[in-house]
């Protein structure tokens, strides 16, 4: 009997060595380089997407590192399981999280786990039924060489076109580069995508994509999948069926090239669109209106805000447009500050007054465009607009609902953290509710003409001219001749 005992023991220290041996190699594996800067960065070793993290888990695993082990990754996900609950239970209902059946399904999961690898791709889809836009799983020291899945580290692109939706019907918004060398144009109707009737496809590509990717609201979930949701691997093809505005049915197969997937803001930007920065690019509409598209909302936002209005001078009305932010970060006040005439101060709703600042600031009347794909700080900065009653706000929706607290959970096994919100930013919006998981509603909808579209007119941008033309002074509180603005 201890000749036996002896036997197995030896077998068992045998197969550790073995195992140390398997594991130290595959720790040393390094996170794959993005193939683009536009598509895919790496972000504190957990692979982001502008911004967001890549989330979505389509084809099979990479290899794994072996086991740190099967009750470890149960403990972790209980603890994960109350901490959420604890630190973001707060927008369960809001969002309307059936936080028990997330327990059920993750708890029962985490059982069948056997690698760090598939014990990351766990938490990413944990975390998705947040409905969170800035969640995220971050790697911490001792998690930072766990292979990331092959589909993460997949180079993807657009396929030259972004799509709309008006009324129940989907069109192409705007088209480039592959889409336009097959002969697809703005203002088309889209009737199939890969075979299947776009009443099919996008409530299914929506739902594959919850699946993996953490949406605060429900229009920042439509937004990304008309965009980002289009993307493909570099190579591959795309088929889509489109009708033209003359009834002209068309099959059209785009192979995936180099086309960025970003949404960049305005389908049609002004033709004098020129860039000051990171975050700004200004013009003039054609009626003469200054016109300032908000691409993000970065450190130097404010010299750059200094510089737009000083060249777009005294203009009879301005659009300030926010779609596509990408959010960043900024001295509210200040940036508020520099739409009141110099020398006054505007009276704000639950604020202290608001002094002039800046160079050039602009006292005229103001037009504010949004939509799903105006995230975080961009929604902060757009939404005081409309609460502070400065301007009047547009848009072919809310904004995404992604304003927000958040704080850091390391969990129990010291390989990964969870980066998720607990609070909403700005809590008197929306009637004391905040932002997160709600959005900045526009004061009036305007979808997009497929007319306008067809004609390379931003339908958003002619509305605002019109509105501009025609100012609505009831419904914003800001008169410029009360504060002597004569531009």
């Amino acid at each position: 009997m201890d000749m036996a005992r002896q036997f197995l023991l030896n077998i068992t220290r045998a197969l550790a060595v073995v195992s140390l041996a398997v594991a130290a190699s595959a720790s040393s594996a390094s996170i794959p380089a993005p193939a683009s800067a536009d598509s895919e960065t790496i972000e504190g070793a957990v692979l982001k997407q502008d911004g967001k993290s890549l989330l979505g888990l389509v084809g099979p695993l990479a290899a794994s590192t072996p086991a740190s082990g099967g009750d470890l990754y149960q403990e972790d996900m209980a603890f994960a399981l109350d901490e959420l609950k604890k630190q973001c239970g707060g927008f369960f209902r809001l969002k309307q999280i059936k936080w028990n059946k997330v327990e059920k399904e993750f708890k029962r999961a985490a059982k069948k786990v056997r690698t760090d690898t598939e014990h990351l791709v766990l938490l990413q889809r944990l975390i998705s039924r947040l409905k969170d836009g800035h969640a995220r799983v971050e790697a911490l020291e001792k998690g930072k060489n766990v292979p990331r899945p092959e589909e993460w580290t997949i180079e993807k692109r657009g396929p030259g076109l972004f799509l709309c939706q008006i009324g129940k019907r989907i069109y192409i918004k705007n088209a480039w580069s592959s889409a336009t060398a097959v002969g697809l144009a703005a203002g088309m109707e889209v009737l199939s995508i890969d075979g299947q009737k776009m009443a099919k496809w996008l409530p299914a590509r929506i739902e594959e994509l919850s699946d993996t990717h953490s949406f605060s609201t429900d229009q920042q979930a439509l937004f990304y999948a008309l965009h980002r949701g289009l993307a493909r691997e570099t190579g591959s093809r795309l088929k889509l069926e489109c009708k033209t505005l003359e009834g002209k049915k068309k099959k059209r197969t785009i192979t995936i090239g180099r086309a960025s997937l970003i949404p960049n803001g305005p389908a049609f930007p002004p033709q004098d669109y020129e860039t000051l920065g990171d975050s700004i690019r200004i013009g003039h509409t054609e009626e003469g209106y200054g016109y300032i598209h908000f691409r993000r909302t970065k450190d130097k936002v404010l010299e750059e805000l200094d510089s737009a209005l000083a060249k777009l001078g005294p203009v009879p009305g301005m659009i300030l447009d926010f779609r596509g932010n990408s959010g960043g970060g900024c001295d509210h006040d200040a940036f508020e500050a520099r739409f009141v005439p110099k020398g006054q101060k505007m009276p704000r709703m639950a604020r202290s007054q608001l002094a002039s600042q800046g160079e050039a600031p602009y006292g005229g009347p103001i037009i504010v465009i949004v939509d799903g794909t105006t995230v975080s700080a961009g929604e902060t900065t757009s939404g005081m607009f409309k609460e502070d009653g400065r301007a009047y706000m547009i848009g072919e929706s809310a904004t995404a609902g992604m304003s927000s607290q958040k704080t850091t959970i390391e969990l129990p096994s010291r390989l990964f953290a969870l980066y998720v919100s607990t609070r909403s930013n700005r809590s008197s919006y929306n009637k004391g509710r905040g932002i997160e998981g709600i959005g900045v509603a526009p004061q009036e909808l305007v979808e997009f003409d497929p007319d306008d579209l067809a004609a390379g007119v931003d339908t958003l941008i002619r509305r605002a001219e019109e509105l501009l033309g025609d100012y609505p002074k009831k419904a914003v509180k800001y008169d410029p001749k009360e504060y002597g603005w004569g531009g």
